[in-house]
């Protein structure tokens, strides 16, 4: 049962990885967190409530939102959930466009849409929505056109939001590389283990919630 005192958050993609930590994090922080995962169980961990799904969907979007209004408010948004694309990642002169539809639709179209499901409630509680980006969204890498193309889409749609909307925060986060499954994808047969583990980016993430500076691209 979720404490009606403690803020809520909107956590997409937390089976593993990056928002599984956050998830853990504001957790034991005391928040509430609505999670979701396309495979996703109970993820065990208290106050967390899982809703499976997939974030392209509408109904669950809206499922993710309800939920987390069930709560009595909502106080943060974290579009974490996304997809790499193609393992290994083609140049883009051989990126198959119907693949690169799919890599726009989950890390672009989804998250902008489920923010514009939750920024009536966010509005109201001078809330907080956080966009997961990456470096590739800035640096010319061989191979990630696609997914970085789509992360640079994410960084101009979170700067044009903050713009937008004065009674919400809106931050772009770039983790850097950590050891995850989408990093190992990414670099199919290397050893990523000299990465740091999601978990090591968690206090950065639970300050920025806790000095809320301006909106803006923010590398923890």
């Amino acid at each position: 049962m979720s404490n009606p005192d403690a803020p809520t958050a909107v956590v997409t993609g937390v089976t593993r990885g990056l928002g599984r930590a956050l998830a853990e994090a504001l957790a034991g922080a005391g928040w509430t967190v609505v999670g979701d995962g396309r495979t996703l169980r109970d993820p065990g961990i208290p106050g967390v409530i899982a809703v499976p799904g997939d974030v392209t969907d509408s109904w669950h979007r809206a499922l993710l939102v309800e939920t987390a209004l069930e709560t009595g408010r909502l106080d943060l948004l974290v579009n974490n959930a996304g997809i790499l694309g193609p393992s290994p990642q083609p140049v883009l002169a051989d990126y198959p466009l119907d693949v690169l539809r799919g890599v726009y639709e989950v890390n672009v179209v989804a998250p902008l849409a489920l923010t514009q499901l939750a920024l009536p409630a966010l509005r109201e509680y001078g809330g907080a929505v956080v966009n997961v980006s990456s470096d590739t969204a800035t640096g010319a890498y061989p191979g990630w056109g696609g997914y970085g193309s789509a992360k640079a889409a994410v960084e101009q749609l979170s700067s044009v939001l903050a713009a937008e909307e004065p009674k919400v925060r809106v931050w772009w986060v770039d983790p850097g590389d950590l050891r995850t499954r989408m990093h190992a994808e990414a670099f199919p047969g290397e050893d990523i283990s000299d990465r740091p583990l999601p978990e090591s980016v968690t206090p950065a993430f639970l300050r920025l919630l806790a000095t809320r500076p301006e909106s803006g691209r923010v590398r923890l």
